[in-house]
């Protein structure tokens, strides 16, 4: 038994499958299977499942699980003592950005933390953000930039860098375009674009709605906040954003106050509580380009 084929056992259950743990450990799909099967063999027993459409645990996986986290953070914790001792930091930090958000800061601030600790690698992937936090609950990833509502993902801790209340925004031929502040039911007397769920936008829209007891119809769904404007401008419904989302490039939309969404959307990083060293000297980072 490897610590590899450990590491693999972890990504695969993590993944929910060969083809990400295999992009996540940087090696082929047929290596990850093949020292999966050689660990089986080993135990003596098949540690997932596996059909055309989905990989899941077996009992004996679920198992072997947990001592596999295990026996991977206590051989992490001896590489980490034997580089305390020469004040070293290296290792590998996985990033997670909510899809379809750019936000400058924080490309400085893994900008500059390459800079100063160019053996540490790092790794940038893009979800939505409950799938985000999730990941960063389960130590797949080290660090998330997150879109929530009203406050931090319980359980972790977290930075705020943008805390914004969400508006209607609407072409200036629009009704709604001529008032100074609107309600949520006004809005969902139309039909609404907006982001997925799972994103920080739509969590502190849809929880405004429950707590106003409106219902409205989203009538369209896009990823990138880009986008949702787009089709607003074009008449297709009334777009539910943050203000600072309404780019300057749709000069013909209008963002307008919803008086009544009193649920703010934050922007935030979010990580375990007791980062290691390569985390701690990132969040040093992330706190100086944030200002925070």
């Amino acid at each position: 038994m490897e610590l590899r084929q450990l590491e693999y056992l972890v990504a695969v259950a993590e993944e929910g499958g060969f083809t990400r743990a295999a992009e996540r450990v940087h090696i082929s799909q047929s290596g990850v299977s093949a020292q999966i099967r050689q660990l089986e063999r080993e135990l003596g027993a098949d540690l997932f499942d596996r059909t055309s459409r989905s990989v899941a645990l077996t009992g004996a996986g679920r198992a072997a699980l947990e001592h596999a986290r295990t026996v991977l953070a206590s051989a992490q914790a001896v590489r980490q003592a034997v580089d305390d001792v020469g004040q070293v930091v290296r290792g590998r930090l996985v990033v997670g950005m909510v899809t379809g958000c750019t936000i400058t800061p924080l490309f400085d601030a893994l900008a500059a933390f390459h800079d100063d600790h160019p053996g540490v690698e790092l790794a940038l992937v893009e979800d939505t953000s409950d799938r985000l936090v999730d990941q960063v609950r389960s130590g797949a990833l080290d660090l998330a930039l997150v879109g929530v509502a009203g406050a931090a993902p319980s359980g972790l801790d977290g930075l705020t860098t943008i805390s914004e209340p969400v508006v209607a925004a609407v072409p200036r031929d629009h009704a709604l375009a001529r008032r100074k502040r609107t309600t949520l039911a006004a809005v969902a007397a139309h039909p609404v674009v907006a982001l997925p769920p799972g994103t920080g936008i739509r969590a502190a829209f849809d929880q405004a709605c429950t707590a106003a007891g409106v219902s409205p119809t989203v009538a369209l769904e896009a990823s990138a906040p880009d986008a949702v404007a787009d089709l607003a401008a074009r008449g297709l419904g009334v777009a539910v954003l943050s203000a600072s989302m309404v780019p300057a490039d749709h000069p013909d939309l209008v963002a307008v106050p919803i008086t009544d969404a009193r649920v703010p959307a934050l922007l935030a990083l979010t990580w375990k509580p007791t980062p290691g060293p390569a985390l701690a000297a990132l969040l040093r980072h992330t706190h100086r380009t944030f200002g925070r």
